[in-house]
């Protein structure tokens, strides 16, 4: 096979199958390093080895066995050295409660790839370590994709993620799911990790895609899962409604030639209507007690409920986002509540909002916010500053697709 169909394929395979690979060597490694550095050996193989066998029917299957070899190799040959080494330590009671919990939910759930979750989520470590960590090693995302997640940058990641690492070791976090009782004092921290594993899929950070389905769909497996298991909590159940709401727009989010489309002209026939009406059925459980979660699955339940952008109920967005901002505040959210003010009240108050956030140093290199000013300014008839304002947002862009679509808008003033 030629090179270039390979290292499509190699790429796929890091995509959909770097989680399961992971976990399983971390398993026979219970060192996150060195099974890092095997996973990572056994991608590079693949680039060659399947330039001559072709790509195998599994290739979850061949990098797992080849990333798990060569581990056993090493560990081997490092024996001696490593009785010295903190190590994760390993529980493989067969009779395991959490283990028959998570088999009585769904004997298809990886166990590995929920031993890995619930590893890097262990309160031992600080929620933003647990959610970095969990983006690195889980969804298989560079550092420099989980330091955008977060509005960081890429050092400042890299190095949180290196103590996430050493403080599991050194504080022998076990590898293993917990119990059932255990769960609800790490749905937080795991709610976190889903919902930016879910937007970094929606709007994949850099690259040539707009959507990492592999990433959104992966998302909405594990809060699938985790609902089943803590059934009362109303946060999860936003999570997950707010998830599928969103979801449910994504085959409408390009046109035919792969272009990306705004909300506002979006084709709402092509709307998936079985996840929306799965989402507005978990909205109204989930507004039982309501959280940030919630709140925006309200907000984007009002998104679903309409027939067209033009006639969207935009006081009531804005007074949720109101909500959101008094209860969770965030300079997003205040972005967010900006635009919300611009369609709800018109654009020189949404104008006013943003230009107050300019100054606030996590909006810093985020490119919603120039464009959000851009679109404003161009309602305005301001068409040098608006161009200006999508000057800036396209040199922080980091994906391609936002990219020429923030140029096309540009140009077209």
């Amino acid at each position: 096979m030629l090179s270039a169909d390979i290292a499509a394929a190699v790429g796929d395979a890091h995509r959909s199958e770097w989680a399961f690979v992971l976990a399983a060597t971390v398993r026979v490694t219970r060192d996150i390093d060195l099974a890092e550095e095997c996973v990572q050996e056994a991608y590079a193989q693949a680039l060659t080895v399947w330039v001559e066998q072709g790509v195998p029917a599994r290739p979850g299957g061949w990098l797992t066995t080849v990333a798990r070899n060569r581990a056993l190799d090493l560990l081997r040959r490092n024996a001696t050295q490593r009785r010295a080494l903190p190590l994760l330590v390993s529980d493989e009671h067969d009779a395991d409660i959490a283990e028959q919990a998570v088999d009585a939910v769904d004997p298809r759930i990886a166990d590995d790839r929920l031993r890995l979750i619930c590893t890097c989520c262990h309160p031992a470590l600080a929620l933003e370590a647990q959610v970095a960590l969990t983006l690195r090693l889980v969804c298989g995302l560079s550092t420099a994709e989980v330091a955008r997640a977060f509005l960081v940058s890429e050092p400042t990641m890299a190095a949180r993620i290196t103590r996430a690492k050493k403080k599991i070791a050194a504080a022998r976090i076990p590898y293993r799911v917990p119990a059932p009782a255990e769960l609800p004092e790490r749905v937080d921290a795991v709610l976190t990790v889903v919902h930016l594993l879910f937007t970094t899929g929606h709007t994949a950070p850099y690259g040539t895609e707009l959507v990492r389905r592999e990433l959104t769909e992966r998302a909405i497996e594990i809060a699938r899962m985790l609902r089943t298991l803590v059934p009362e909590h109303a946060e999860l159940t936003g999570l997950l409604a707010l998830m599928l709401l969103t979801e449910s727009r994504r085959d409408a989010r390009l046109d035919t030639d792969g272009a990306m489309v705004p909300l506002e002209h979006q084709d709402r026939t092509r709307w998936n209507r079985a996840l929306i009406t799965e989402g507005l059925a978990l909205v109204h459980d989930s507004l039982r007690n309501p959280g940030k979660y919630a709140l925006q699955a309200a907000i984007a339940a009002v998104h679903a409920e309409s027939p067209g952008h033009e006639v969207t109920d935009w006081p009531q967005i804005l007074g949720l986002y109101n909500e959101l901002a008094r209860r969770c505040p965030s300079p997003v959210v205040d972005l967010n509540r900006a635009v919300a003010l611009g369609y709800a009240e018109g654009p020189e108050p949404a104008l006013a909002a943003l230009n107050a956030l300019a100054t606030h140093p996590q909006l810093a290199t985020y490119e919603y916010l120039p464009a959000a000013r851009a679109h404003f300014l161009t309602q305005l008839g301001r068409a040098d500053e608006a161009r200006a304002a999508y000057d800036e947002a396209i040199l922080l862009a980091g994906n391609d697709i936002e990219r020429e679509f923030l140029a096309r808008k540009r140009d077209a003033i």
